[in-house]
């Protein structure tokens, strides 16, 4: 059986006793075991980033971003590999794997711009023969502890801004989709980057609490779920850490009466669907205002029932749930949405997916009439499953969505500019698309939502993510005859 080692200052490190299987989802077959790292690993792996860090913070600007560059175009030509590796260990298909890199890749290429992004200024004589300037410094080694469901798009939003500005990473992935990781790893290898300045440890709890507690990881980037980000926010700032922690989500979709209703069900199909439904953006609640609602149910589900379900390397729309617990979680939310008196319109758990063997799949599931107090309206189910509410006016499609505890993306599809321009103006979520169904932003706007989906100040990527991974040092300089000084007790005075 293969073993998935950590790689700490440049090499890998042999798994110690614990270890975990890592699964084909599609086929049910465990494939390699997973290290699960000790303290002592987590604490060999702060170790080498804290001892690459002078030599990579004193690094010039210009070398960084070579080794950026060169990381880049070794990702572009072999982004097929990484995306291929995804598939086999989370299941998405393989267009939406490649998908993942593209977009993981966009932020390596804003890191690029690092020098300018960087920048500090400079005011000459401030006050008599006395200059200012500022610079932007970087922290030293930092942690960034990555979901199952974006094993290389997520880990990418952070790492490169991070290593581009001057500081050393462990990376934490999850332990069901290990491999990424250290595929990357050896990618920055080959671009040249210093021994120790990307590490990967792999693991479970025991890895993630010793990174949140080490006295010498600096800051820490998260993504998951919502309890699990707020306990990583509270755990790493009790022990004095900056923190981005990004939480779970509940998106909604509001199709509004003058929209197209066929680029709604299309727009309803790929956000809801893609990736089965495992994605932090996806789509899980419609909101069909006014008496649109029957032509559209009837138009998304025409389109569910044509997808097809299976092996992500066999060309199917849709592939499988990363693991039979949350396979059979998903089922659950299906019985209980039946229960709570919801109209099941397509039932997902009836497929015959396209795989070989015992794969984890629930195909696309659409509920109608679905209320706010149903538990698969409520919760977060991180699945194929779509709900979709009846509301009255946009006033009432509004109330609903403010009123939710989760704030990360939500779309509004309408031909009107003036119910589009209020929707983004009043509704209060982090994230907002005008026939945009999945609003993830580019590289260089900010990625985070509000409310329950972010502990912490700072989004991802972007100007925010640049701030995360530097702090400011602003520097008063006087350079005049000595004989000018003297006794002045008071508080220093611009003149």
């Amino acid at each position: 059986m293969n073993i998935i080692e950590h790689w700490i200052n440049g090499s890998y490190v042999p798994a110690g006793e614990r270890t975990a299987p890592v699964t084909n989802p599609a086929t049910g077959k465990v494939t390699s075991e997973v290290a699960l790292a000790s303290v002592e690993d987590g604490n060999a792996a702060v170790a080498a980033a804290k001892a690459a860090f002078p030599a990579w913070r004193d690094m010039s600007l210009t070398r960084r971003t070579q080794i950026l560059f060169a990381f880049r175009e070794l990702l572009n030509a072999r982004k097929g590999e990484l995306a291929a590796i995804i598939t086999s260990e989370h299941g998405k298909v393989l267009d939406d794997a490649l998908g993942e890199v593209s977009r993981g890749q966009e932020v390596v290429e804003f890191a690029c711009g690092m020098p300018h992004l960087i920048k500090g200024s400079y005011t000459e004589n401030a006050s008599t023969k006395v200059d200012i300037h500022s610079v932007r410094q970087s922290l030293g080694p930092v942690a960034i502890i990555s979901p199952f469901n974006f094993p290389a798009m997520v880990p990418m939003w952070f790492f490169p801004l991070a290593i581009a500005a001057g500081n050393t990473v462990i990376l934490k992935p999850s332990e069901k989709v290990p491999t990424a990781a250290n595929w990357m790893a050896e990618l920055w290898k080959e671009a040249g980057l210093p021994d120790g300045v990307f590490n990967v440890l792999q693991g479970d709890k025991v890895a993630v609490d010793t990174l949140l507690t080490h006295p010498d990881i600096k800051a820490v980037s998260f993504v998951g779920s919502t309890p699990i980000a707020k306990y990583v926010y509270e755990t790493a700032t009790a022990h004095g850490k900056r923190v981005q922690a990004l939480g779970g989500a509940k998106n909604h979709m509001i199709v509004l009466p003058d929209a197209d209703l066929d680029l709604a069900a299309d727009a309803a199909i790929n956000a809801g669907f893609g990736s089965a439904g495992e994605r932090c953006m996806a789509i899980s609640a419609l909101l069909a205002v006014g008496g649109i609602a029957d032509e559209l149910v009837a138009k998304i589900a025409d389109r569910a029932k044509a997808l097809r379900t299976g092996d992500g390397l066999r060309g199917c729309d849709m592939g499988p749930l990363v693991t039979s617990a949350h396979r059979d979680k998903v089922a659950g939310y299906v019985d209980a949405g039946e229960e709570s008196g919801a109209t099941l319109v397509v039932d997902g758990r009836t497929i015959a997916p396209d795989a070989e063997g015992d794969g984890f799949f629930v195909g696309p599931t659409l509920f109608d009439n679905v209320t706010t107090d149903m538990s698969i309206y409520r919760d977060e189910i991180f699945g194929p499953v779509l709900s979709v509410l009846r509301v009255g006016s946009f006033d009432d499609a509004l109330a609903v969505i403010n009123a939710n505890p989760y704030g990360n993306g939500t779309a509004i599809f309408t031909n009107d500019g003036g119910a589009a321009r209020r929707f983004q103006n009043e509704v209060e979520v982090g994230m907002v698309g005008i026939n945009v169904p999945v609003p993830v932003p580019m590289a260089y706007y900010s990625f985070g939502g509000w409310k329950n989906s972010l502990f912490g100040d700072t989004h991802a990527h972007g100007s925010e993510g640049v701030s995360f991974f530097t702090r400011g040092k602003a520097v008063t300089t006087r350079w005049v005859d000595p004989s000018h000084g003297g006794i002045n007790l008071g508080f220093p005075q611009n003149a």
